[in-house]
């Protein structure tokens, strides 16, 4: 007879998210200091124009994609706690390097203003390299230590609240990038920022250990993890269990799950990258707030600020439907992943009601951004519904890699045609804009509908539950 529980239940799991938390939003600050830099700090040192930064942003997003490739099996191979420190320690001194790009470039263009650029893009490229090898690994370590710590029914909240440490790093950035940048030069903003990491990996070295191992983890608590398992409570060496057999990484290309996956991430990554990477610029150019202006700054903070308060509530509607409904993870989660891909149609009106106030692009961006947001979460809680937790790290590291070859069309594509479109003038029309601005709305037309698309692919996939089986 199984002995009844009266211990009352330890809450570690929550500090792990707490740590996943953080870790997210330092990782995302430290994407935030170029796009908070460039046009209004780095810009004017190095003459760049928008395709030297759509460079920039879309080959790191190229590098971002190669990594992932391999980034989630590494996390697999390593275990969640070396990985994640080995990643983060390795983004941290890429996000650091940056700051020498400045001081290398003088030196070595030689009173050139075309050297000057050519090779302070050459050598951003190379920094954004060493931040892309190292950041690739956040989301597996972070998807897989959530399946370690968390019961299927609690993923999608957990991921949602760890996930939502982009928005507050993409929130912090702008109250902080910009000031540091004009107190102490963008050189220290790279620094300050990255040197975060750092810290972070102390922690983490502290407190994370497997729910099994973690003397912080009581049993209560452990039996409420494992609770996807099976009753465990009469396991004496938990250590016995056996684990989990790995799919071996070619053959996870035969399965439709994965590619519901792929699709999903390629669809909409992009969309997310694109705001983070452009939206500071976008406000300079289209109505003359910089980055560190008053208006600058709190145009970018609202716009994360409804991104943050609105995507955390984005993981438990898939709870709702499945404890209120009777629904089974997966079918709860695709509810809540359309519901999630209506919001971003509100990206049509950014544009066109941008012609009154700054404010309405703003605040429909920000909507636009939280429905991303609770999407990714739902997104990546189903790869932990389908597949077993030993190939969680490649799932994700594969899905990142499509999220960031989206990404790099967009990012990489936009830089060269607002450039086109700022030749053209008033010869390139859409929808009554001209030149750059109407550059702006066909991107954002692309943004809006790309959820939706996505959404419908992955449910052709993948109609309905069907677990991966190793």
């Amino acid at each position: 007879m199984t002995p009844i529980q009266t211990t009352k239940m330890s809450n570690f799991r929550w500090v792990i998210c707490a740590l996943l938390f953080l870790a997210t939003t330092i990782n995302y600050m430290d994407r935030q200091v170029l796009s908070l830099t460039w046009k209004d700090f780095i810009a004017p040192d190095f003459h760049w124009t928008d395709g030297d930064y759509g460079t920039i942003t879309g080959m790191f997003s190229l590098f971002y994609a190669i990594a992932n490739l391999f980034a989630g099996k590494f996390i697999d191979w390593m275990g969640t706690k070396k990985g994640y420190l080995i990643a983060i320690f390795v983004w941290s001194v890429g996000a650091c390097l940056h700051a020498a790009c400045g001081w290398t470039a003088m030196g070595l263009a030689g009173g050139s203003i075309a050297a000057l650029t050519t090779i302070s893009v050459w050598l951003f490229l190379a920094c954004r390299l060493v931040l892309a090898v190292g950041e690739a690994g956040n989301f597996p370590a972070a998807i897989k230590a959530t399946a370690e710590y968390f019961p299927k029914k609690d993923r999608a909240f957990s991921t949602s609240i760890f996930n939502s440490g982009a928005s507050v790093g993409a929130l912090a950035a702008p109250a902080t990038i910009p000031l540091l940048a004009r107190a102490w030069g963008w050189e220290m903003a790279f620094i300050i920022i990255g040197a975060l990491g750092f810290i972070w990996m102390g922690l983490w070295a502290w407190l994370y250990e497997k729910p099994a191992k973690n003397p912080r983890v009581n049993q209560a608590e452990l039996n409420y993890i494992e609770q996807d398992m099976g009753d465990l409570a009469d396991i004496q060496n938990r250590d016995a269990v056996k684990e989990e057999k790995t799919i071996p990484f070619l053959k996870c290309f035969s399965f439709k799950q994965t590619w519901a996956f792929l699709v999903g991430k390629f669809m909409t990554d992009g969309v997310w990258w694109f705001f983070l990477f452009w939206a500071p610029a976008y406000f300079s150019d289209q109505y003359g707030y910089t980055s560190d202006s008053t208006m600058g700054i709190l145009l970018i903070f609202t716009l994360y600020a409804i991104v943050t308060i609105v995507s955390i509530g984005g993981g438990y509607l898939p709870t709702y439907f499945v404890e209120k409904k009777g629904m089974n993870p997966y079918l709860g989660r695709m509810r809540a992943m359309l519901i999630f891909a209506c919001l971003p149609v509100l990206g049509l009106f950014a544009q066109p009601l941008g012609a009154y106030s700054a404010w309405w692009p703003a605040i429909l961006i920000g909507l636009l951004g939280a429905g991303h947001q609770a999407w990714s979460a739902n997104l990546f809680s189903t790869i932990g519904d389908m597949f077993p937790k030993s190939t969680i790290g490649t799932i994700v590291g594969l899905g990142t890699m499509a999220g960031g070859i989206g990404s790099m069309s967009i990012n990489l594509g936009s830089g060269r045609f607002f450039d086109w479109a700022a030749a053209q003038g008033a010869s390139f029309t859409f929808f009554g804009f001209e030149g750059k601005p109407a550059a702006y709305m066909v991107v954002f037309c692309i943004c809006a509908v790309a959820y939706l698309i996505g959404w419908f692919i992955m449910k052709a996939l993948v109609p309905k539950y069907k677990p991966v089986v190793a």
